[in-house]
């Protein structure tokens, strides 16, 4: 694996890292849609999990690959109630526009 990150270089790790975080923060910033953007922060996870698997093989310390693991089951469970939400919030309200959620009082 390592001759892999040696042909390839870390610093383009780093590139596509960044752009795949500029795009999940440009679809949290500029969509209206609740799914979109959930989709948008699990971009923006997904980049830094790179970066994380990326560096633990550059230093060759599995320690970074281990928390991806436990980032990867955490953003899991996140989906799971995040997508729960969304489905009473759809089947209260009829939209999951983040314009009409803002409406909503506790």
């Amino acid at each position: 694996m390592n001759n892999i990150l040696n042909e390839i270089g870390i610093e383009n790790y780093i590139f596509l890292a960044v752009i795949l975080f500029s795009i999940g923060v440009c679809g949290v910033l500029y969509r209206r849609n609740a799914i979109i953007v959930f989709m948008s922060i699990e971009i923006m996870l997904n980049a830094v999990n790179l970066l994380f698997v990326a560096f633990s093989t550059y230093h060759q310390d599995p320690q970074g690959q281990i928390f991806v693991f436990f980032s990867m089951a955490v953003a899991a469970a996140e989906v799971a109630v995040g997508l729960a939400i969304l489905v009473s919030v759809f089947k209260n309200l009829g939209t999951i526009s983040i314009d009409k959620l803002k409406n909503l009082k506790g």
